[in-house]
């Protein structure tokens, strides 16, 4: 047994650890007051870097945009991963749509997985987090950050990065390859995070080179133009110019600018950007919205002399243009300015009713390369869609008298296709197009008789116009040589 005096109260206990306390806590502010920020933080890291138990693991982490465009290799990445469900995973987000054959999967956030690679481990981990606010005052929703997290043992740096990141680009690559469905992208309606994205569909439109009711010249030329452009990678940087080609569609609406969009994806390959101007606000964000789009892709912009009003280059209502919110430089730079080179192998697609609207800055060589007219429906459009639609490749005994209609008549290929569908009959169906293209023609007579008329009337018009300004002169001079008469008179 212990002598009681030999064991401290338990009053005595408590004012030495007050007094301990209050020492630390004296300590603690004197050293707040007299050590810099910066030095107080580096000591800590110091003490810390000592103290705690170094790891042999190295931990990559793999974000969704590198700056202000896509990770190539975060992309690869959620497609190799696909590839390496175990049955240890617990949640995946899978997708399905109604003509793609295989399920879309993909991981849950917080989910990991285990790939080897040369005999060696490798873990990743699907992360996704609001990122911070510069500004805590800001009331706008936070952004989503997305990103892997790929560990491994340290001494397999240089394999990983040399050896294995690159074989899962290539194994992304053949997979994309294998399972590739066109895309439409267009605009997220659904803003759950701050911020311009895009989302896309199928793209199934099932419209071909062989189907368009073009001039076989036109049709030709564009297929031409197309083959040479992708296969032109060395030539375009050995010239010093963005590998990307501008198309102008314009003519009357229904004249297939649309479908010939479709035929130039299914025949390139390539996933199309719907990009409504009008959703638009301000030229960052169009200009992150075009920094998202993929390579080997055609970014359509339709109607764009009705789509938007684009402010001018210089000024606007006497306003600086930095003032303004989506101006037409912010696109025109990214046509052909220095934006215009992130990325490669691109097609951009303007379509107008009425090309004489446009700003002329749109048209030059350089950012609409090809100007193509879509015209109304011509003989040999005629015979396209009459093979398509009734399965006539030959000669028919109603193709004479159709033709010589359309010599004089403004028909859209769309008005004749609709008109040819409206029967299974070769025969019914030329005789309701010959008794549409007859309705045409007289419509056509009446609306030239009306516009003669008008001119005639305007003409009429403005001949007693002119006779009633002269009458005034001539009364004028008149009288003027009256008073000159009577003043020699006097004289």
């Amino acid at each position: 047994m212990f002598p009681t005096r030999d064991i401290p109260s338990p009053s005595s206990l408590f004012s030495a650890y007050a007094s301990m306390a209050a020492s630390m806590m004296l300590v603690r502010s004197m050293a707040n007051e007299i050590i810099p920020q910066p030095v107080r933080g580096f000591l800590l890291s110091t003490l810390r870097y000592y103290f705690k138990p170094h790891s042999d693991r190295l931990t990559l982490i793999i974000e969704e945009n590198c700056g202000m465009s896509r990770n190539q290799v975060y992309d690869a990445a959620e497609v190799y991963l696909c590839t390496k469900i175990s049955p240890n995973t617990e949640r995946l987000k899978i997708s399905k749509s109604p003509k793609e054959k295989n399920l879309m999967i993909r991981l849950e956030k917080g989910e990991k997985l285990i790939d080897f690679y040369d005999g060696v481990e490798l873990k990743w981990r699907f992360v996704c987090a609001e990122s911070e606010k510069s500004n805590p005052n800001d009331s706008q929703p936070r952004s989503e950050k997305r990103f892997f997290e790929l560990t491994f043992l340290k001494k397999h740096k240089e394999r990983i990065l040399n050896t294995y990141v690159p074989f899962v680009l290539e194994r992304a690559k053949a997979i994309k390859d294998e399972e590739r469905v066109l895309k439409m992208h267009t605009l997220n309606s659904s803003y759950a995070y701050h911020g311009v994205k895009w989302e896309s569909i199928n793209l199934e439109h099932p419209a071909t080179f062989e189907t368009l009711a073009m001039d076989p010249e036109l049709k030709n030329s564009v297929i031409e133009d197309l083959d040479r452009f992708v296969k032109r990678k060395e030539f375009y940087k050995r010239v010093g110019r963005a590998w990307k080609r501008g198309y102008l569609l314009y003519g009357p609406p229904g004249t297939g600018k649309s479908s010939l969009i479709a035929a130039m994806a299914n025949h390139l390959r390539f996933d199309v950007y719907d990009l409504q101007l009008a959703n638009i606000l301000r030229d960052s964000d169009l200009r992150k919205l075009l920094l998202a789009t993929a390579n080997r892709s055609i970014l359509v912009i339709e109607d764009i002399d009705c789509s938007v009003e684009l402010q001018d280059r210089r000024r606007v209502d006497g306003r600086k243009q930095s003032d303004a919110q989506l101006t037409l430089s912010g696109l025109l730079n990214f046509i052909d300015g220095l934006w215009s080179s992130c990325g490669d192998e691109r097609i951009i697609v303007f379509t107008t009713n009425h090309k004489e609207r446009l700003d002329p800055a749109l048209l030059r060589p350089g950012r609409m390369d090809m100007h193509i007219h879509m015209s109304y429906c011509t003989s040999h459009g005629f015979k396209q869609l009459a093979n398509t639609y009734l399965g006539i490749r030959g000669h028919h005994s109603l193709f004479s008298e159709i033709e010589g209609f359309l010599e004089n008549t403004h028909v859209t290929p769309a008005q004749v296709a609709e008109e040819l569908m409206k029967s299974g009959s070769a025969e019914v169906a030329l005789q309701g197009l010959i008794k549409l293209l007859k309705r045409k023609n007289i419509e056509g007579d009446d609306a030239d008789a009306a516009a003669a008329a008008d001119q005639k009337n305007a003409g009429i018009q403005k001949a007693k116009r002119q006779k009633l300004e002269n009458k005034p002169r001539k009364s004028t001079r008149n009288t003027r040589a009256k008073s000159m008469v009577r003043r020699r008179k006097c004289l």
